[in-house]
């Protein structure tokens, strides 16, 4: 490192053995220029002392740190200063990579005794973390025997389960990379998302076997299947083709109970997950060990989900989405009891699975927990052990948040995040110091950024804007967990000058509390104005009557654009869209209030379970919805 005016440049030289070898032993030379102690070299360069210090640091990772000192000094005016001079100083911490495999370790360790639970409907299995740890060196042992290598792509089609959670750590620990596949994918893209990451071996449950051989004809990459829960050996495989197809825990049985982990560098990749591809082809992003190491941290922060080995966590939301909001990890982090929902995600063993397995912390998208308040309305159920319940995916109803609040002791906190931002980069926690009446405020808001994800609202014009509540631009983020890129495709317009381009239209407040007001594509212009279609929505959501809402825009002569409400009603409720209105008016501006009405039987979904709002568009272009207009 050499000392300069403007800062230190290191000068590494490495003169042990290779990187892969267990002991690194590195050396970095730093030398100092110093200054007559009461001259300004800014002022008067020439009182520069001719005296330089050379310090070598030679680091026998990761155990020590050795200096040696030279001092070489030219005869000067103020040579018999240097003494006074303090001796340069540099940081004296280890240097540890941050790996998936560290992370496995760990848990299988300190918190062996922790409890993987998977509720399979009828019964529950369950395995410690100890136990959870050895089949996961058994697999990657197993795949190692297929051949897979560093670098590799081990495609997974799985539930959530414990068998999902054991290759989430086998796969990355070995240094091949994970990539979940959405099992709602429609089967081009899924055959485009394989293909695309040239996964070599799929893992597949065997519950949805048919939906992967639809496609496996056309997938180019796969030299192996791997079929889970086929525990009967019944399993039609006949349509994946000549492609070998091996038993999962006939492959863990026949492999070691010990694995040579490699040690590998924090930046290697570890996996990827396809975004949900609303409009065209899917796009990968490919997270690394340290992004999903820190993501873990910031998740099991107190500012976070707050997780410790108290806890008990029901990843409800899908594994192949965002790897399950980083639930998994964090989860494993922190040593809590894990509850795996498998394919239960209805809502009456949802609610069987809470009141029984009594989880402490859940993750899901609102519709979901609609579906569950339906249920528990009508059977009254036992939600208390959930302390904290996070909600993202799309805008969470407050009057959603309300309900389980009051009937149910059941606490959700809104959250936001992407595929591209790990994908926590906000929670809507109440700040310190809020009166009781505001508290819905701000729990009804998008949420909070997170310490390590830097963010900026900025308009059509590309200024940068204030964060005064007022605002209104696009949440554009950087971070150690935001991708730069994506897998094997240039997007130049989702990046600006280093920052992700989100899509998301927001204020944000003074102390960095956000409220999305739609998607930039979501947006309604009419007249010249906005009109946020979220807020409509979670609006019209608070009626008795309404189950679910989705606004749309549509095009108008005089306005250009104005909303349409697609309303879906509750079982055994009814509206008029004369009292919806009139409901509606209540709480927003009259010009915002929607002319168009349409009553339909369920709002269309994308595979991660956000409203897919082309195909309402689509539907009103092609005179398939029938409307009312007021």
């Amino acid at each position: 490192m050499r000392a300069t005016g403007t800062g230190l440049v290191r000068q590494g030289v490495q003169v042990g053995p290779s990187p892969s070898k267990s002991s690194v032993e590195r050396t970095f030379r730093h030398v100092s220029h110093f200054r007559h102690p009461l001259t300004s070299p800014l002022s008067n360069p020439s009182t520069l002392a001719p005296n330089r210090t050379s310090d070598e640091f030679v680091v026998d990772a990761p155990s020590r740190v050795r200096h040696r000192v030279v001092r070489t000094t030219s005869p000067g005016p103020i040579a018999s200063r240097s003494s006074s001079v303090s001796d340069p100083v540099v940081s004296t911490m280890q240097d540890s990579q941050l790996t998936i495999g560290s992370l496995l370790e760990h848990g299988a360790r300190v918190y062996a005794a922790s409890i993987v639970r998977t509720f399979e409907g009828n019964h529950v299995r369950e395995a410690t973390y100890a136990e959870v740890a050895e089949r996961s060196a058994r697999l990657a042992g197993a795949l190692a025997s297929l051949g897979i290598r560093q670098g590799d792509r081990v495609g997974t089609f799985l539930w959530n389960t414990q068998e999902h959670l054991e290759a989430y750590f086998a796969v990355p620990s070995m240094g091949a990379v994970l990539h979940t596949l959405n099992l709602r994918l429609f089967p081009e893209q899924l055959s485009y998302v394989v293909n695309h990451g040239q996964d070599r071996v799929v893992l597949v449950d065997a519950t949805v076997l048919p939906a992967l051989a639809k496609v496996a004809a056309e997938l180019t990459t796969v030299e192996a299947y791997v079929l889970v829960g086929d525990a009967d050996g019944t399993a039609d495989t006949s349509g994946l083709g000549d492609v070998p197809v091996h038993r999962y825990e006939d492959l863990l049985a026949a492999a070691p109970a010990a694995f040579a982990w490699p040690e590998l560098d924090e930046r290697m990749p570890m996996a990827m997950c396809y975004t949900s591809g609303t409009t065209g082809n899917p796009k990968g992003v490919v997270y690394s060990h340290r992004s999903t190491w820190l993501h873990s941290l910031s998740s099991c922060s107190g500012n976070g989900f707050g997780l410790t080995e108290h806890d008990t966590v029901l990843p409800v939301v899908p594994m192949f989405h965002a790897n399950a909001w980083g639930l998994a990890y964090s989860g494993w982090m922190a040593g809590a009891d894990f509850v795996m929902p498998g394919r239960f995600l209805q809502a009456e063993p949802m609610a069987r699975m809470i009141s029984e397995l009594r989880p402490t912390v859940a993750g899901a998208v609102p519709t979901i927990w609609n579906d569950l308040l339906a249920y528990v309305d009508e059977h009254p159920t036992d939600l208390t052990s959930l302390r904290l319940v996070a909600c993202g995916g799309s805008a969470v109803p407050l009057k959603l948040m309300q309900r389980f609040e009051a009937d149910h002791g059941m606490h959700i906190v809104q959250a936001w995040g992407m595929t591209e931002t790990s994908p926590l980069a906000a929670i809507a926690h109440v700040p310190a110091r809020t009166p009781e009446s505001e508290q819905w405020t701000w729990r009804s808001r998008t949420g909070r950024i997170t310490v390590g994800v830097d963010l900026r609202l900025v308009d059509d014009a590309g200024t940068t804007l204030p964060w005064d509540g007022e605002s209104v631009g696009e949440i554009q983020v950087r971070g150690p967990w935001i991708t730069g890129a994506y897998h094997l495709d240039d997007d130049p317009e989702k990046f600006m000058d280093g920052w992700l381009r989100t899509g998301d239209v927001a204020v944000a407040y003074p102390n960095g509390m956000l409220q999305i007001t739609d998607r930039s594509k979501d947006v309604i212009k009419s007249g010249g104005e906005w009109i946020s279609s979220v807020e409509l929505e979670n609006t019209l959501m608070g009626h008795p009557a309404v189950f679910e809402c989705a606004v749309v825009a549509v095009p108008d002569e005089r306005w250009d654009e104005r909303p349409l409400a697609c309303v879906v009603l509750r079982p055994g409720q009814s509206a008029t869209p004369e009292e919806l209105r009139d409901f509606l008016s209540e709480k927003v501006a009259g010009w915002q209030l929607p002319e168009r009405w349409t009553f339909i039987e369920a709002v269309p979904k994308t595979s991660v379970g956000k409203f897919d709002k082309k195909v309402l568009r689509k539907a009103y272009a092609e005179d398939e919805l029938p409307v009312r207009t007021l």
